[in-house]
């Protein structure tokens, strides 16, 4: 390991091969100097990152590769969507997108390692990778990123350069639900048990959900993410103190971020870990809350695609459904309003005309109320969902589609 600048790193990535696969730390800890220096080295590469952020370069030249889209990359002119449950992600870097190089947003250093501090996901398997082919490790250190334990701490023995900058982080302030997502989240919390493993994602659902919870106690966090909801069950005295909170990924408040650096209860753990269904079945009644763009009358979710356009991708959904319903009174929900406000339409729709991202959950859950679908039949299924959880305005139409499917 030795200390660069910036102009040096970017000497370094010229080394690289032609056209090389570059994985880079996404959602909100993407190291933006040396994406910058990346793409003043090399005229041609691939950028691999999860659920990026806008910012990307868009030149001819770059294409951006991800198993997660996100908002940064969805209306990107070369993007390379690369379909994968997120617990299988990893194992693609060492067999199918092998890395050349590895850029990590990090925490300085304590004790001999650095901190990749918000953002664990896949990388600790994209790094090894990359050192299995001798290929580049670099650390972007940022005294704003917190320093976090568990798989985020890499020793310095497995970084090549370090990179010192002094960057704010990117941070989401949640904004207070809508009246429906409100409402959506009062039913899914009312659902939820004392001593509860809970899994829930961002947005005005999961935060209203969390938001509900503060009554509860002995909750423990096995999750994908989490962002500001958990700093109130903590503060409510609705966590299990005796339990670590395990996540992958966080993204939030200036106040999580304080909150998160040298917590010691904070366990974030890579990818493979967190998004085993084998290990989320063991977790003690595990309750996964997802939503979706749409849902049809088999109760059929699709959380992935517009007309056929990737919107997002499977991400973790799949896998925390399976591991929870495996679970010892384990649960999960599917969590939508049952009208998308921007494109004006029914959420809940006859049949899925999209590729279908996950199936057979515990119940739908609409503002309007829960269709419970495990161990019911198919023709109760529907009858719940239409009854329960569609819109009152395309009821009758529903129920005629529903006849010609032979639900009714």
């Amino acid at each position: 390991m030795r200390t660069a600048t910036i102009d040096e790193l970017t000497q370094r990535l010229r080394t690289l091969p032609e056209n090389p696969r570059v994985v880079v730390s996404g959602n909100m800890a993407v190291p933006w100097e040396a994406v910058r220096a990346l793409d003043e080295a090399q005229p041609t590469y691939v950028l691999h990152a999860l659920n990026a952020p806008a910012g990307l370069p868009t030149r001819e030249g770059v294409t951006v590769e991800t198993c997660f889209v996100g908002p940064g990359m969805r209306r990107h002119p070369r993007l390379r969507y690369v379909p994968s449950r997120l617990s299988l992600v990893p194992l693609l870097f060492a067999r199918a997108l092998p890395p050349d190089a590895v850029l990590l947003h990090c925490a300085p250093p304590r004790h001999g390692q650095v901190s990749m501090g918000l953002e664990v996901n896949v990388l600790p398997a994209a790094l090894e990778a990359c050192r299995a082919r001798g290929g580049l490790v670099v650390a972007v250190v940022n005294p704003q990123m917190p320093y976090t334990f568990g798989d985020a701490e890499v020793p310095l023995e497995q970084i090549d350069l370090v990179v010192e900058v002094d960057s704010p982080m990117a941070s989401h302030a949640a904004l207070p639900p809508d009246p429906e997502s409100q409402v959506i989240g009062e039913r899914v919390a009312a659902m939820v048990k004392d001593g509860a493993t809970m899994q829930l994602g961002i947005g005005a659902v999961p935060d209203a959900t969390l938001a509900g919870l503060t009554s509860r106690r002995g909750l423990r966090m096995w999750t994908e993410m989490f962002s500001d909801g958990v700093l109130a069950l903590d503060e409510a005295g609705a966590l299990d103190p005796d339990h670590p909170l395990v996540t992958s990924f966080s993204f939030g408040s200036p106040a999580l971020y304080a909150w998160l650096d040298g917590n010691p209860r904070v366990r974030m753990m890579r990818t493979e870990k967190t998004n085993d269904p084998g290990l989320i079945a063991s977790q003690r009644q595990m309750t996964s809350v997802n939503t979706a763009l749409e849902v049809d009358l088999f109760g059929q979710a699709n959380a992935s695609r517009i007309s056929a356009r990737i919107h997002s991708g499977f991400g973790g959904q799949t896998d925390f459904i399976v591991g929870a319903l495996h679970s010892p009174g384990g649960q999960s929900f599917i969590a939508l309003r049952s009208w998308h406000p921007k494109a004006d339409v029914s959420t809940i729709v006859p049949l899925l005309d999209e590729p279908v991202t996950s199936f057979q959950q515990s119940a739908i859950v609409t503002e309007h109320g829960v269709a419970p679908l495990w161990g019911r039949s198919e023709k109760d299924q529907c009858r719940d969902i239409i009854e329960e959880c569609a819109h009152p305005r395309v009821r009758d139409d529903l129920w005629e589609e529903a006849h010609g499917l032979g639900l009714a």
